[in-house]
C-alpha cells in the first residue's frame, strides 16, 4: 500500500491530525510495548490487532490492513454466506471479501490499565481505494449525527447498562468444547440477588465491583453509579451524558473491559440479555437521549407548564411510530425478545409515559425542569452500540420531519391500548426489512446485508433442539 494513505484519502479531520500528531509523541513518552487496534464489528464486538509500537507509528500513516471476511459472520463467527462466493451485497467492491483497511481515529485512544504497557485505539473500516466500507456501523452513525447537524441539532446521551457477573468455575477449555459456539463456561451466582439496592448485596460483590469501578474510571469513562440490581449478581453501570458518538465508542470499550477485567479476575460477565439459569431478571440498556441547538444544549423541555417541548414530542412520535421497524437494531439478538415480559420493569408495548418505568418511552424529568429528556427502555445490552444509537436518530429525525404526534401518555403500561412490541427476532427481521424509512436513511445494501445475517443466526436457531422441546415432545410421543 503506498505511503501516506490517510492524508492521500484526507481521512482526518483536523481534530484527528492534531491528535495524531501529539500521539505519536506520547506513546514513546508512556514507554508503551503494544497498541491494539480495534473495530466496532456488526455485533458491536470488538476485533482488531495488537501492534508493536513502531509498527503503530506507521499505522498513524497508512492504517492497517484487515480482513473483510469479518463482516459475514453472524455472532459466533458462522458465515452467513460461502465466504469464497461473496457477492458484496449490492456492493461490489465487497465481491470476494478484498483486504480492507483499519484507520486509526487518534482521539479514541487510551491507556489499559489492567493490560502492561499497552495502548488500545478505536478504528474505522475503509476498502483500499480510500471509501468507508459501507457496512462499517461506525459510519452508520456517523451519517446519522450529519444528518442531524444539517437540520440544526446536537445529540446527547447517557447510558444505564445492565448485565450479570457470575463465578467461574469451569471455562470449558477442551478441544470437544469448541465449536460454532463454543460450549459456554460453567459458572455459580456471585450473590443470591433478590434485594434491589441493598448494600449487603452490593458490598458481597465488593472484589470485583472495585476493580471494575478503578479500572473504568483511570480509562476516563464517565463512571457515575454501580447498582445493584435484581437478579444474582446482576449489576446496572450509568454513565454520565456525553455529545454525538462518545456514548457509542464508550459503550464498545465499558462491555469490553468489563468481561476482559472480569475473565482475568476468575469470574465471567455476560451481556446476554436473559441467561438461562434459574431466578434471573432480565438486563436492558436504557438509553437516555435529548437534543440540542446553538446556544442551548437540551430544547426538549417544556415551557409555560408544559412537560415537553413540541420538538421533544415531534422526536418521541418518531420513536415510537418507528419502533417495530428499528427492534433489529435495539434488540438484535434471538435471547433479547425473552426479555419483553409484561410487569417485569421492560416494555412489551409501545407507549410513553410521564413517569412509568413499564412504558418504553419514559420521560425522565419534570415541568420546570431543565434537564428534562427521553429515556427509551427497549434496548438490550448487547446491541450495537452504534446502531442503537442510529435508530434513536432515523426515527427521531422522522418524527421531526413529520411533525409526528406520540399521543397521550399511558398511566399503566402493561394494560395501553398500544401496539405490541415485536415477539421475536423473526418478526422483527419483517419490520426492518419492509421498512421504506430504513431503506432510505441506511440505503438497501446495507438493510440486505444486515438481514442476511440474522436470517442466518435465526435459522440456526429455529434448527436447534431445545430442552423445552425434549421435555415436551420426547415422552408423550
Amino acid at each position: 500500500m503506498g505511503s501516506s494513505f490517510i492524508a492521500e484519502h484526507g481521512l482526518w479531520t483536523a481534530e484527528q491530525q492534531e491528535a495524531a500528531q501529539q500521539l505519536g509523541a506520547r506513546v514513546r513518552e508512556m514507554n508503551l510495548r503494544q497498541i491494539r487496534i480495534s473495530w466496532g464489528d456488526q455485533h458491536g464486538i470488538l476485533r482488531g490487532k495488537t501492534l508493536e509500537v513502531d509498527h503503530f507509528l506507521t499505522a498513524l500513516e497508512n492504517g492497517k490492513d484487515f480482513q473483510t471476511a469479518t463482516l459475514i459472520f453472524d455472532t459466533t463467527n458462522n458465515p452467513a454466506i460461502p465466504p469464497f462466493e461473496a457477492h458484496g451485497f449490492g456492493d461490489p467492491r465487497l465481491t470476494g471479501l478484498p483486504d480492507g483497511v483499519l484507520v486509526p481515529d487518534p482521539t479514541t485512544f487510551h491507556e489499559l490499565p489492567w493490560a502492561e504497557r499497552t495502548g488500545w485505539v478505536l478504528s474505522d473500516l475503509y476498502y483500499r481505494n480510500g471509501d468507508r466500507v459501507p457496512f462499517d456501523t461506525r459510519g452508520v452513525l456517523q451519517h446519522q449525527l450529519a444528518a442531524l447537524a444539517a437540520d440544526g441539532y446536537t445529540f446527547t446521551t447517557g447510558v444505564e447498562l445492565e448485565f450479570y457477573i457470575t463465578r467461574m468455575v469451569d471455562p470449558k477449555l477442551g478441544f470437544a468444547d469448541s465449536g460454532y459456539p463454543p460450549a459456554p463456561p460453567v459458572v455459580t451466582a456471585l450473590s443470591h440477588g433478590y434485594q434491589y439496592l441493598t448494600e449487603n448485596r452490593g458490598d458481597e460483590a465488593d472484589a470485583i465491583l472495585s476493580v471494575l469501578r478503578d479500572h473504568l474510571v483511570a480509562l476516563g469513562m464517565p463512571l457515575a453509579t454501580i447498582e445493584d440490581e435484581w437478579g444474582p449478581g446482576q449489576v446496572e453501570l450509568s454513565f454520565d451524558p456525553l455529545p454525538g458518538i462518545q456514548s457509542a465508542d464508550n459503550v464498545l470499550l465499558i462491555r469490553s473491559a468489563i468481561k476482559q477485567l472480569c475473565r482475568r479476575h476468575g469470574y465471567h460477565a455476560t451481556f446476554m440479555s436473559r441467561p438461562a439459569f434459574d431466578h434471573v431478571v432480565s438486563s436492558g440498556w436504557h438509553l437516555h437521549q435529548s437534543l440540542g441547538v446553538a446556544g442551548q444544549s437540551n430544547v426538549f423541555p417544556g415551557k409555560d407548564g408544559a412537560l415537553l417541548s413540541d420538538t421533544a414530542m415531534n422526536y418521541m412520535g418518531g420513536l415510537l411510530a418507528n419502533a417495530r421497524a428499528s427492534s433489529l437494531l435495539t434488540t438484535p439478538t434471538v435471547n433479547g425478545y425473552k426479555r419483553y415480559i409484561a410487569n417485569s420493569f421492560a416494555p412489551d408495548r409501545i407507549a410513553w409515559s410521564e413517569e412509568n418505568r413499564g412504558a418504553m418511552v419514559r420521560v425522565s424529568g419534570a415541568r420546570g425542569d431543565a434537564t428534562t429528556h427521553l429515556e427509551n427502555r427497549i434496548g438490550e445490552p448487547a446491541a450495537n452500540p452504534y446502531l442503537y444509537l442510529a435508530s434513536q436518530l432515523i426515527s427521531g429525525r422522522d418524527g421531526l420531519a413529520r411533525k409526528l404526534d406520540p399521543g397521550p401518555p399511558v398511566d399503566e403500561a402493561y394494560n395501553a391500548d398500544a401496539p405490541l412490541v415485536p415477539a421475536s427476532l423473526q418478526e422483527a427481521l419483517g419490520y426492518f426489512q419492509g421498512s421504506e424509512l430504513m431503506r432510505r436513511e441506511l440505503g438497501d445494501p446495507f438493510v440486505d446485508y444486515l438481514t442476511a445475517l440474522k436470517k442466518m443466526e435465526v435459522s440456526r436457531f429455529n434448527a436447534a433442539v431445545t430442552d423445552w422441546e425434549q421435555r415436551e415432545y420426547f415422552e408423550v410421543y
